[in-house]
């Protein structure tokens, strides 16, 4: 009866042991009344550390260990890309946090099992690589979402602001205004701006939940409107003119920036174009004389 080599039986064990850990962290759910109504009160709020991921219905043997071995910076750094990203239901950061360890268990025990097989250098730096890019894929994941999102928050910012600066001329306050342009829109800017007023609703001071919205977003552009109404507020500056100034220089912005991109695509064909176009074309049309002048001259 043969024996399995060591490196082989381990790469089994942790790929055995990563499946349920896999399996818990992406498909367990809360139950009852309660854990509903303690994920919509925390939601959006600071991690305390790294032990937060233990769990919603407390500390657990795989949440105890998905923080002992997840480093506290992580999962900050995961709140962060999931505020940026509209902190997607489906995506909690404890489930990333647990996600991040059963992905690099998957790809070392796969990793094993190639280099049980022979060891070269090529193997080994595939077998690095791929664990590296499955330790960091959740963070790959919420960054793309995070700049689609403010892709779509820079587009949709020029429209808000003209409804808003309608709604100001036709004698509503700031607040009413951003209440009927989060009413009206269905993008990820209407969410941030009715999260903004639900947080004024709640005893946040206006100045701070406005900034709020501009560190939470990460829009340039956004964050540099919230300054000029926080600065318009302190100053006593009409916020009917703010609002003027501010949607039509954000609509020269989204013009210079459709101009840009429309500027980079000749660029952009030009690899294709010289890659997989030009050769198939070089090949139909000298294709034939080739053969002739070959056929001449073989004579």
């Amino acid at each position: 009866m043969t024996t399995l080599p060591a490196p082989v039986l381990a790469a089994v064990l942790a790929v055995a042991a990563a499946l349920p850990l896999l399996g818990w962290s992406l498909f367990a759910r809360p139950g009852g009344a309660t854990a509903q109504a303690r994920d919509n009160l925390v939601r959006g709020l600071e991690l305390p550390d790294a032990g937060s991921v233990s769990g919603r219905r407390g500390p657990s043997v795989l949440g105890r260990l998905a923080a002992t071995l997840t480093p506290r910076g992580t999962a900050a750094r995961l709140n962060r890309l999931a505020a940026t990203a509209g902190r997607p239901a489906a995506w909690p950061v404890p489930r990333l946090v647990a996600a991040k360890l059963v992905l690099v268990a998957i790809a070392a025990g796969l990793g094993l099992l190639l280099l049980s097989g022979g060891a070269t250098l090529l193997t080994v730096l595939l077998a690095i690589a791929v664990t590296l890019v499955a330790y960091f894929l959740p963070e790959l994941l919420l960054y793309s979402r995070g700049q689609e999102r403010k892709d779509a928050i820079s587009l949709e910012l020029a429209d808000t602001l003209d409804q808003m600066t309608i709604a100001v001329e036709a004698g509503l306050g700031f607040e009413s205004a951003m209440a009927r342009a989060g009413a009206n829109g269905k993008g990820p800017l209407a969410e941030e701006l009715v999260r903004t007023l639900q947080d004024i609703a709640v005893g946040q001071p206006r100045r701070e939940a406005y900034l709020a919205l501009a560190e939470r977003t990460g829009v340039i552009d956004l964050a540099r409107f919230i300054r000029a109404v926080v600065q318009a507020d302190a100053y006593g500056v009409s916020i009917a003119d703010v609002l003027r100034t501010q949607a039509q220089e954000m609509r020269l912005k989204r013009r210079q920036r459709a101009e840009e991109k429309a500027m980079q695509i000749p660029v952009k064909v030009i690899f294709p174009l010289s890659l997989c176009i030009l050769p198939t074309l070089f090949i139909v049309l000298l294709g034939p004389a080739v053969m002739d002048i070959v056929a001449t001259f073989s004579k």
